[in-house]
Order: C-alpha cells, then sequence, then structure tokens
C-alpha cells in the first residue's frame, strides 16, 4: 500500500501577467508543501494565461514564458509541482506541463489532443504531441495529461494507465458553460472506470475576456467515486490523501514513455480530511459565473467603477445587481435616462431598485438633446413619417450620455441587453448597444427572469414590479416588447434551436416551434448579424454564444430551406 498526497490548486491567472502568474504558481507550491503535499498540480498554460491567443505569435512571449518557468522551478524543492506553460520546439509551439522537483524542471508533457471548434482554436497555434510522462512517487506512479486529452476516447490516458499509472493528472483551462459541471463528471467517472485509474483534475477559475473558468477541481477513484471537490468560482487549494492499495507496476505500451522518479514531501503528516464542497444550484451557478465574470474584466482591465442605463426594466435591474455584487455597491452608478415616452412607474421603480441595491442614481432627462437632434435633422426627415430613426434617436442619445460620462469619470458603461435581443436584431447600434462589457449578452430573457428571482432569494434587491411588469422599450407610447417579438416563452427555445443547435426550420418544427415564428426568427437572427458583430465582448454561459463560439459570414446570401 503507498499513499501519496496531493494538493490541486485552482488559481486565476491573468492572460500575460507572466510575473503575476509565477507568483499564484509559487504561492501555490508554497501552500502545498505547507499541507505536506508529495504533489502540486497548477491549471493547464497557467503561466502564460489562458488562452494566450495571438500573443503565442510573439517570439519574445514564448522566450519570457520560459524563462518564468525555470524561476518557478526553484520553487520546487521537497515537492514536486505540475505546471502548465508553452514548449518551443525549433518554429514549433506545445501546449506543454512542466514536471518540476528539486528545484528544476525534471521532466515535460506535450497535449496530444488539441481542440479546435467553439471557443477553441488551438490548432492556429499548437502542433499535436506523442509520448507519455510517467512520474513515480516512492511505490506509486502518476501519468499528465492535458485538458482536451481526457475528452477524446483515444487521449493518452489508456497508455498512461497500461504504462503503470495509478493515478492520471488532468490540467486543464476548461471554460463554463450551464451543465458543463455535470458534464465533466460523467466524463471523470467513465474514463476511470475504463482505465481502472483514479483521475486528479485541476481547473482554473476566473474571467478572461468572454470566457469564464468555474474550477470545480476534483478527484475520482477507480470505480468513478468522488473523493473530493473543490469550489466552484473561486480559487482554492484541494489536498486529497490518495491511496494505492496495490500499485500497478510498470507495464509496457507502443509509444515513448519518459518516467522520472520524484522526492516524497514531509515525512511525517496529520491525515487529511476529505472535502466535497457544495455545488450551487443551475441557476445559482449561472449567476456566480455573470459575477465572476464581470468582476474580472473590469479589475483585470483596470476598471474600478461602472455606468449602467437604468430603464426600471427587468435587464438593467439585473445588470446592475449583478455589476454591484461584482465590484460593490458604491462602485456602480445609475442613469436614469427619461423622455416623454418614459411612465412614472419606470423611473418610481429604477429609484426604488438604485435605493435597494444601495448604488448611486442620477436622473438626466434627455427631453431637450433628443428635440435638439431631430431640429437639426429636420431638412432629411421633413414630410417623413414619425417611426424607428426617431425611437432609435432616442436610444443612441442615452448611449451618447452615457459614454461621455464614461469618458469623464472613467467608469465602463455596462450595457443591459440580453441575448434573445440581441439574436433577433431587436436593439440599436450606439444606443442601447454602446458601451464596453455587455454583462447579458449571452442570457436569454426567459432566464433573465429566473436569475432576477435567484438573486432575490437571497436578499430582495429587485423590485417585485419589475419583474411582474410586461416588457417594454418605452420609446412610443404604449409600446410592448410583444409589438416587434414573439413572447419570449416561444421566442428563446426557437433561438436556442436556430443560434445554439444550427438547426433548420423544419427541425424546429418538428420540436414544436410554431412554423411561422420559426420561418420568422431565422429570417430575424440572420439580418442582425452585423449588428453582433460590433457589439461588446460579455460573459458566455450558454453552449453556444455570439463572437467567437458562432463564426457566420455577415456578408451571407445563403438561407436554409423554410420546408
Amino acid at each position: 500500500m503507498e499513499k501519496i498526497r496531493i494538493s490541486l490548486a485552482q488559481v486565476n491567472p491573468t492572460v500575460g501577467d507572466l510575473d503575476g502568474n509565477a507568483r499564484l504558481v509559487r504561492d501555490a507550491i508554497e501552500a502545498a508543501k505547507g499541507n505536506g503535499a508529495d504533489l502540486v498540480a497548477l491549471p493547464e498554460l497557467v503561466l502564460t494565461g489562458y488562452p494566450p491567443e495571438d500573443l503565442l505569435l510573439k517570439p519574445s512571449f514564448v522566450e519570457d514564458n520560459l524563462r518564468i518557468l525555470e524561476s518557478v522551478a526553484e520553487s520546487a524543492r521537497g515537492i514536486a509541482a505540475v505546471v502548465g506553460f508553452v514548449q518551443p520546439d525549433g518554429p514549433r509551439l506545445y501546449n506543454a506541463a512542466a514536471l518540476l522537483a528539486d528545484g528544476r524542471v525534471r521532466g515535460v508533457y506535450r497535449k496530444h489532443v488539441l481542440p479546435n471548434y467553439g471557443v477553441f482554436d488551438e490548432k492556429r497555434y499548437f502542433e499535436p504531441a506523442s509520448g507519455i510522462l510517467l512520474g513515480e512517487l516512492g511505490d506509486a506512479t502518476f501519468g499528465i495529461t492535458i485538458c482536451e486529452d481526457l475528452w477524446s476516447e483515444h487521449g493518452p490516458h489508456a497508455a498512461c494507465a497500461a504504462a503503470g499509472a495509478d493515478l492520471i493528472v488532468n490540467v486543464n483551462g476548461s471554460p463554463y458553460h450551464r451543465g458543463k459541471g455535470a458534464q465533466r463528471r460523467a466524463l471523470l467517472e467513465t474514463r476511470a472506470r475504463e482505465n481502472g485509474v483514479a483521475f486528479a483534475y485541476v481547473n482554473m477559475v476566473g474571467g478572461q475576456d468572454e470566457l469564464v473558468f468555474d474550477g470545480q477541481s476534483c478527484v475520482v477513484g477507480p470505480d468513478g467515486e468522488l473523493l473530493a471537490r473543490a469550489a466552484q468560482f473561486e480559487e482554492d487549494l484541494l489536498t486529497v490523501d490518495f491511496v494505492v492499495d496495490d500499485p500497478r507496476g510498470p507495464g509496457s505500451v507502443a509509444e515513448p514513455v519518459e518516467r522520472v522518479r520524484v522526492a516524497r514531501g514531509a515525512a511525517a503528516r496529520p491525515p487529511q480530511r476529505r472535502r466535497i464542497a457544495p455545488e450551487l444550484d443551475d441557476v445559482g451557478e449561472v449567476y456566480r459565473a455573470l459575477v465572476l465574470g464581470t468582476a474580472d474584466y473590469l479589475g483585470k482591465n483596470g476598471f474600478r467603477q461602472a455606468v449602467i442605463g437604468l430603464s426600471g426594466g427587468i435587464d438593467s435591474a439585473l445588470t446592475a445587481a449583478i455589476a454591484a455584487d461584482a465590484i460593490g455597491a458604491t462602485n456602480v452608478l445609475g442613469v436614469l435616462l427619461p423622455t416623454e415616452y418614459t411612465s412614472q412607474e419606470s423611473l418610481d421603480y429604477a429609484e426604488d431598485l438604485a435605493r435597494k441595491l444601495g448604488i448611486e442614481a442620477v436622473t438626466l432627462p434627455i427631453g431637450d438633446a433628443y428635440e435638439a437632434l431631430l431640429k437639426t435633422l429636420d431638412p432629411v426627415f421633413r414630410d417623413t413619417p414619425w417611426g424607428l430613426a426617431e425611437e432609435n434617436l432616442q436610444a443612441r442619445v442615452r448611449g451618447t450620455l452615457l459614454m461621455a460620462i464614461s469618458n469623464k469619470t472613467n467608469r465602463i458603461v455596462l450595457t443591459t441587453g440580453n441575448k434573445s435581443e440581441m439574436a433577433a436584431g431587436y436593439a440599436t447600434l450606439y444606443g442601447d448597444m454602446a458601451g464596453g462589457f455587455a454583462v447579458l449578452k449571452d442570457v436569454p430573457k426567459t432566464l433573465v427572469y429566473e436569475l432576477s428571482r435567484w438573486r432575490n432569494g437571497r436578499g430582495e434587491v429587485i423590485p417585485v414590479e419589475i419583474i411582474e411588469r410586461p416588457p417594454t422599450a418605452e420609446l412610443r407610447h404604449g409600446q410592448l416588447d410583444t409589438d416587434s417579438l414573439p413572447p419570449y416563452e416561444s421566442l428563446d427555445p426557437a433561438l436556442e434551436a436556430y443560434v445554439e443547435e444550427f438547426e433548420s426550420v423544419p427541425a424546429m418544427v418538428e420540436r414544436g416551434v410554431d412554423e411561422q415564428i420559426a420561418a420568422r426568427i431565422a429570417s430575424m437572427v440572420d439580418r442582425a448579424e452585423y449588428k453582433r458583430r460590433q457589439a461588446p465582448p460579455g460573459v458566455k454561459i450558454t453552449h453556444r454564444a455570439f463572437g467567437r463560439d458562432r463564426r457566420v459570414p455577415i456578408t451571407n446570401r445563403y438561407r436554409a430551406p423554410s420546408r
């Protein structure tokens, strides 16, 4: 029987911050040593941050990453560490993990399976590799793999097990989307049972542009049983005593195997209690993802404060609540921008929201500015019917004022539009789309309501009247969203089918979408691509988000058959 103690360091790196990321790694190594660990594992590409994208095309960046790795290796004394980095080999680059021990790099594993779908674009930068790396701790043996290696049925995990691994350490930069945690758990259970070995899965945490990493690092036994799990959406150090009752011993495989013996950690140490962190419910994890993604986008880009246009509607209310939770209520400014079409109820609800959240609010009526612009436009607009241009001009006045406040106060403008509106083109370029970050960009309208109720369940901050009122843009008297869009209860399932699953109109009809609604929605989504391409980034929380996840040409004459 052999017992090894492993720590999984769930840290929040920043892309390009090599020195800061190195400090995270050193601190994690020291904390793991303090816990008496034999081995500490850190996430995929933790030194560079993930994904580094075209920074990898800068030779100086790759060279600096190597220099940082050498400096970090000095900390790995009395403990072994697995640290993600970029390894060059001539003109080729590899997504790699270094095995550090004795103050130096003792071995390197290179990722075999490169994801090239959805948000992933690794084949643009990296070469796939072969060969496996095994570390030996006493009589126990561990293999190292990287992220997508686990997801591939033919990944290197089987070779590691056949070569004698008792434990496979899988280091990850696995971004969150709704339901991803359950997918990972099921996969880990399957791989453990298939290979008869335990898995230690470490994932990063934090926001990076549109991506959010949710952590949930864990250890599963060879029978697929969950032995330990780290927290969701926060940094954590998960330390586990892993017992190998009957070490497998070395085996033979076809591909090259490098074996590295590393020294044990502390000789005497008290038993480590296993910890399984609680999981958030489905809606709660989405809310936490939005808060973390917003906090890190602002914090990592140097914004301490935010400004939001408050309309008295549910989208701006939820955006304000998320912002207050992300950066603190005192750092959020709400701006009410009424016209003659703004109801008194909207103003009352917006002011009540600000009071409940504890954010500052200011009212800037835009009637005079709006009328001045209409007067300026009179030579062009004269003798034409009042309509969409006049409606959108109100939104553009609001966008201009919010951006002016942003310029003057260095507050980032958080836009308030949701995924349903963005999909259908029910948003105004340079108006309500104007801003630096779109918190709800990937959140369908029906989920906006669920999230608002979830947040109120932890202490009411969004007035109930806002949740219960019919949605309206209030750009003309008596306007409702349903004047221009199908009811969201019908719209959102159709959008999910067309946008996230790329289903045709007939396929949408087969799943129960009304044929007229399906055809209308497909047309609206296709026509609005040019708008979405100009939208600010926002937190990805669904299977397929607009932007890097869904790359449809703007200039595009293909229309799927409607029958």
